[in-house]
């Protein structure tokens, strides 16, 4: 997987090629540490750190003697803290920033839940306004094939001959999902290898709610999507209806943190599709039984091939065996059914 330019290097250095956006994240000195693991999670290993409080700590514990401090160096001590990173140029890029923004939404979410100070947790894209910035990489977003159903359509794109496959039209507006994410690709070919007619989907995470919505043009015949961020519920709200599909059904909630609500969603599910984080993943192994019909599978994506191994480990202690993995640019996903008790 192509990284971003690592802490120090260039701001305007090319890797293959490919030109980077410098996205600066604003935050607080106690939100940086947070901050960066979820970046982390997510596959960017390399930002620059702008902490003021660092600058303080090596005024007052500086070695040698110093005659002069340069002025710019000098007014980092107010500047406020962020983390700067570099995404690039491109349709896995832009699939990016939108993972991007969708972390920063749950941080966000995290912060208030918790009572932290996290700060702004702002986006300044540069050359960029943030509400503009969905516009600006609509030119990454082409019609693509994916698996040997699927044709994946951006709703401002035509397609005039969709080659006898299924066309799937996605606007993700600020959600992440338009398919073209090596994690989303992973997760809609591993879906139509696994599903079948009359089948029940649950997607937790739905975003964009492309997988729902490939699930019900796959065959599904109920499907359920849930997300913690309202606009991601909208936004797949508006896809499905893009779709001309009318029956599903979407939630907002956390079925991690709200017992009440995941009592409500529990039903008896064929599979189960997560698109998420490693983190999250972890968090949520525990409680998949209470959602998958006996002989479901879980499928799950979003996650970095350094972590994998943990995810794995988690969902073996908690009762499931790995069937299948894929891999693609660095990302895994990979299926799941519950372990048959022995009689």
């Amino acid at each position: 997987m192509l990284h971003p330019p690592q802490a120090g290097e260039a701001k305007n250095q090319r890797v293959s090629s490919i030109s980077f956006s410098e996205v600066e994240i604003l935050t607080t000195a106690v939100g940086i540490e947070p901050l960066c693991g979820r970046l982390m999670n997510i596959g960017i290993n390399g930002f620059v750190i702008n902490d003021p409080n660092d600058f303080e700590d090596l005024l007052a514990h500086k070695n040698g003697n110093w005659d002069y401090i340069d002025d710019e160096l000098m007014s980092l001590r107010d500047k406020t803290p962020s983390v700067t990173v570099y995404i690039p140029d491109n349709e896995q890029g832009a699939e990016m920033l939108m993972l991007l923004r969708s972390e920063i939404d749950a941080l966000k979410q995290f912060a208030e839940n918790n009572s932290l100070n996290f700060g702004e947790l702002s986006l300044n894209i540069k050359n960029i306004r943030e509400e503009d910035w969905a516009d600006n990489w609509k030119q990454y977003f082409k019609p693509f094939k994916c698996g040997e159903k699927l044709l994946v359509k951006p709703s401002w794109e035509d397609v005039t001959d969709s080659g006898g496959r299924t066309v799937l039209e996605i606007d993700p507006g600020s959600s992440f999902g338009t398919g073209q994410h090596h994690t989303t690709k992973l997760c809609l070919e591993t879906l139509e290898k696994y599903i079948k007619p009359g089948q029940a989907v649950l997607d937790l995470g739905c975003g964009s709610g492309i997988l729902g919505i490939a699930a019900s043009l796959l065959g599904a015949s109920e499907v359920c999507g849930v997300d913690v961020e309202e606009n991601s519920v909208k936004t797949a709200g508006e896809n499905f209806a893009k779709n001309k599909i009318s029956k599903f059904t979407l939630h907002c909630g956390n079925i991690i943190t709200d017992e009440d609500f995941a009592d409500r969603l529990k039903g008896d599910y064929d599979i189960i599709t997560v698109n998420i984080v490693a983190d999250v993943i972890i968090a949520m192994s525990g409680i998949f039984a209470e959602f998958l019909k006996k002989g479901g599978v879980v499928i799950l994506s979003g996650i970095i091939k350094e972590r994998a191994d943990e995810v794995y480990t988690a969902m073996k202690t908690a009762g499931y065996k790995q069937i299948e993995e894929r891999e693609s640019g660095g990302w895994v996903a990979a299926v799941f059914i519950e372990i048959e008790e022995e009689d």
